[in-house]
């Protein structure tokens, strides 16, 4: 037991270093704050005096700024609604202006408004009353901007007024003409009815001639001529004295029907009459009907003066709403000096207060202070450690020693806790080799697992591949025997063909259209090689792709995609033939010709539709033997719907404005909402083991995301299942083609 206590004393004793490094400075002493405890009250009544004495001088020279600021705020606000009244004043001055004393109007206006700009920026820079000057900013604005319409206009106005003058002149000289040309005719016409004679030196004719029905109605005409002259030139003077403009197109109205009726007088009255008549009465028209009319300049004329009233009228109200706004400025103003005044008495009477009780707090704080920090701190603490050591000495190491604080007390306690950490980190590090033994173990065995599951891994992406190659081999075979069989007919024919023309050229005694028959069979030579060509390049290009597709990857180019589509549905249709002879589905094709060519690898975009229709292909066909389908008979969709089901795949595609978009669908069995949501998980198949290892979906997901586009899918069980493709006309980054094995995977059948 006694050696055990001295064994237990020897880390103190050899820790002195630890704690002369962990000393405390000279403020977090206990004695220092101690010291601090007794004379932090009274430095704190002497900063409570200073502060008063500062808070009262302030609240001094704040009710003094107040005072002082609120004179010209108020100012600046009386100047604003005064020269806000000389520029609501303007308006009515350039009304009434005329041209001589335009000028000097529009320079009063002027200084008017520069001295409300001038104003109302001396009372914005006081910084007041920000919300009503957004308004009267808004109100002097409104009132600017009428005023700049009446002076814009005022040009105009005076401009119209002349034109006014000179065609009220003009209409007068074209009546007066008139009248001088009417009148005497009528008055002589009705002298002629009368007494028959034309000159007062002839003798007069008979009753039965002068008056006549003819005479009567030359009479009337030359009467209603008159009349009709008169009133245009009556509806030309109401234009000149009309008070509004609704009321001029009406008398331009009626002014044109006169002028239809004096037309047909003027018609009526004879060609030599008419043309005497007939100048006067086209400048009577053209004043009235003509661009620049009596109408048309009295209309517009009115419509300015309609237009300024209606300014007028806004800039009445714009200034009372800115004497408002202004007078609520003021009253905002009043009642900030009224509420500064009483809060400076009130920090006044509530600093003399503070005073009083600070100097009594600190001396109480200075008593209070010394028996908290002396009697809690320092003897609970030291007591508290003084328990810990004791239970450290029977056994105890996990409870930790917290003594909290930088003194002196926390450096023992900091020494008694490192002695603590040490004893049980002993325990620990044999707790620690004893699982890292059992952790090595663990780690051994999970590399092997994970070699094991790399190995069969790649051992099912071989399979899927050969898998792919052997489907899809059936399918190209077909393809190429097509042209095959085409280069051989038209070999054939071309063989016939040269031994035509070899007899043609042979032939000692040609007719005469000789030439013609050979240029026509070398014609169909050429066609025919032409085709051969043609059906070649195609096996040849179905081989390419055969060989990218068994390579993998590729190089991104552009490509034509409805061809590229259309070509890989039809390797997977003579695929699934060649597998399965009653496979049989109709492809619908909707290809838009804008679609056009995309930046995609072709190896890896063709593996996507071919595994795309290959899916689609699978489920319809599926469908057709799940209702019963067998070769040569007809199924229907169930035994109460009639309708026959013939296993379909719709193919479309479509342009828009950055995306083409493919879409493949079929009316197969369908795919369930809970197997939709892993459809694109790698591995994951509803197809039996032996047709399908799930990487189809998984990698042509790959690849369209690779291509900086996307796939998703829509079904509905039992109805139809339909993939949408979509691609991005312009890729953002260059397409980096998928790994050679894995894409080949995505060729072979997958859910």
């Amino acid at each position: 037991m006694t050696d055990t206590v001295a064994t237990e004393e020897t880390p103190p004793s050899g820790s002195n270093g630890a704690r002369e490094h962990r000393k405390p400075a000279i403020h977090q002493r206990i004695s220092t704050q101690m010291y601090a405890g007794i004379a932090a009250p009274l430095f704190l009544t002497l900063a409570a005096s200073l502060v008063a004495w500062i808070s009262f001088t302030r609240v001094g020279e704040a009710e003094k700024e107040v005072n002082e600021g609120a004179i010209p705020e108020l100012s600046a606000a009386f100047g604003v609604a005064e020269s806000s009244n000389r520029l609501v004043a303007g308006g009515p001055a350039l009304v009434s202006s005329t041209p001589d004393d335009f000028v000097s109007v529009v320079t009063g206006i002027a200084a008017a408004r520069s001295e409300f700009e001038t104003q109302l920026e001396l009372l914005w820079n006081r910084g007041t009353g920000s919300m009503w000057l957004g308004e009267m900013r808004g109100y002097a604005a409104q009132l600017n901007s009428n005023i700049s319409a009446i002076e814009a206009e005022m040009p105009e106005y005076f401009e119209f007024g002349t034109e006014a003058d000179e065609l009220r002149a003009e209409v007068d000289a074209a009546v007066r003409e008139l009248e001088r040309q009417i009148v005497p005719a009528l008055d002589d016409q009705l002298f002629y009815l009368v007494a028959g004679q034309r000159e007062l030196d002839t003798p007069p004719v008979p009753d039965a001639v002068h008056r006549s029905d003819e005479e009567v109605r030359l009479y009337r005409h030359w009467s209603a001529l008159g009349g009709d002259v008169a009133q245009s030139a009556e509806l030309l003077a109401s234009a000149f004295s009309a008070s509004q403009s609704a009321l001029i197109e009406p008398l331009r109205e009626s002014f044109e029907s006169a002028r239809d009726r004096i037309e047909i007088s003027v018609a009526t009255l004879g060609e030599a009459a008419g043309d005497d008549l007939r100048p006067a009465v086209d400048r009577l028209f053209a004043l009235g009907l003509d661009d620049g009319s009596v109408f048309d300049v009295t209309q517009r004329r009115l419509q300015i003066e309609e237009s300024q009233r209606r300014q007028l009228a806004e800039n009445q109200a714009l200034g009372v709403a800115l004497v408002g706004e202004i007078e609520s400025l003021v009253g905002a103003v009043e009642i900030d000096v009224d509420v500064a005044t009483e809060a400076s008495a009130q920090a006044v009477n509530t600093g003399r207060l503070l005073l009083i009780v600070i100097s009594v707090v600190g001396v109480l704080g200075a008593l209070l202070i010394n028996w908290l920090f002396v009697g809690k701190r320092i003897l609970r603490r030291v007591g508290q450690l003084s328990n810990r050591m004791r239970a450290l000495a029977g056994g105890d190491l996990e409870t930790p020693v917290e003594t909290g604080g930088r003194d002196e007390v926390a450096e023992m306690a900091d020494a008694l806790e490192q002695f603590r950490q040490a004893a049980l980190e002993v325990q620990r590090l044999n707790l620690v080799e004893e699982l890292a033994g059992q952790l090595s173990e663990r780690n051994e065995q999970l590399s092997q697992t994970l070699a094991d599951l790399d190995r069969a891994q790649d051992q099912i992406v071989a399979n899927e591949k050969l898998a792919a190659l052997g489907e899809v081999t059936a399918g190209v075979a077909h393809e190429i025997r097509n042209p095959l069989n085409f280069v051989k007919n038209f070999a054939e024919s071309s063989d016939e063909l040269l031994e035509e023309l070899l007899e043609a050229i042979a032939d000692p005694e040609p007719p005469d259209d000789q030439a013609d028959y050979i240029a026509e069979i070398t014609g169909d030579l050429k066609e025919n090689l032409t085709r051969i060509r043609g059906h070649g390049d195609r096996a040849n290009r179905i081989v390419e792709s055969m060989l990218m597709m068994g390579r993998g990857g590729g190089e991104s180019r552009p490509v034509e995609i409805n061809a590229l589509l259309d070509e890989h549905a039809m390797l997977s249709y003579h695929s699934a033939r060649a597998q399965d002879a009653d496979f049989n589905v109709t492809i619908e094709r909707d290809f838009d010709p804008d679609v056009g060519e995309l930046e995609v690898i072709p190896q890896d975009m063709g593996r996507v539709f071919l595994n795309l229709v290959t899916n689609a292909g699978y489920a319809a066909n599926e469908r057709w033997r799940d209702l019963g389908g067998e070769p040569g008979k007809m199924v229907t969709l169930s035994a109460s719907d009639d309708t026959p089901y013939f296993p379909t795949i719709w193919l479309s595609t479509q342009r828009t404005d950055e995306l083409a978009v493919i879409k493949v669908r079929d009316n197969g069995t369908g795919i369930p909402p809970d197997v939709v949501q892993r459809i694109f998980e790698p591995f994951f198949t509803t197809k039996p083991t032996n047709e399908g290892t799930g990487l189809g979906l998984a990698m042509s997901n790959d690849i369209v995301r690779g291509h900086g586009g996307q796939i998703s899918v829509e079904s509905e069980p039992g109805e139809y299942t339909e993939f949408t493709v979509e691609l991005p006309l312009e890729r953002a980054a260059p397409v980096e083609p998928i790994e050679p094995v894995q894409a080949d995977d995505a060729a072979a059948p997958a859910n």
